[in-house]
């Protein structure tokens, strides 16, 4: 069985674990484009030492490439301890020079991995 099997998804406004990807649909090309995931932005998700979002990666596959590429891992570590709690959000930058699929991925400690997704059009 491939790990992609494991993937679940579904609507961020009603289900609280699937990442939610806010980004342009469409940047010129070789502009620097910012984008912010999260994950618990309509029904907050617990973030508690029993129940967390541990890590949350992001993607981009070129339309025309064969592969995605990692934008980045980002980790969330504190869970409670001594009352500090890492919300899982993040904000990153980079350029593309080519439309294609954006991807963000995360995991929950008791539910497992998650997944969404975003069309990024590219104009010259």
């Amino acid at each position: 069985m491939s790990i992609g099997n494991f993937y679940q998804s579904g609507d961020w406004k009603g289900e609280k674990h699937v990442p939610v990807i806010h980004a342009p649909e469409m940047v010129k090309k070789g502009e620097e484009m910012e984008v912010k995931v999260l994950v618990g932005e309509e029904i907050p998700h617990p973030n508690t030492l029993e129940h967390y979002i541990a890590w949350i990666k992001v993607y981009f596959k070129p339309s025309e490439g064969k592969f995605p590429v990692e934008i980045g891992t980002y980790t969330f570590a504190a869970h409670g301890e001594t009352e500090l709690f890492t919300a899982p959000y993040l904000t990153t930058k980079f350029k593309v020079s080519t439309p294609g699929t954006l991807y963000a991925t995360s995991y929950c400690n008791i539910h497992g991995l998650w997944e969404n997704s975003m069309e990024i059009k590219v104009e010259d």
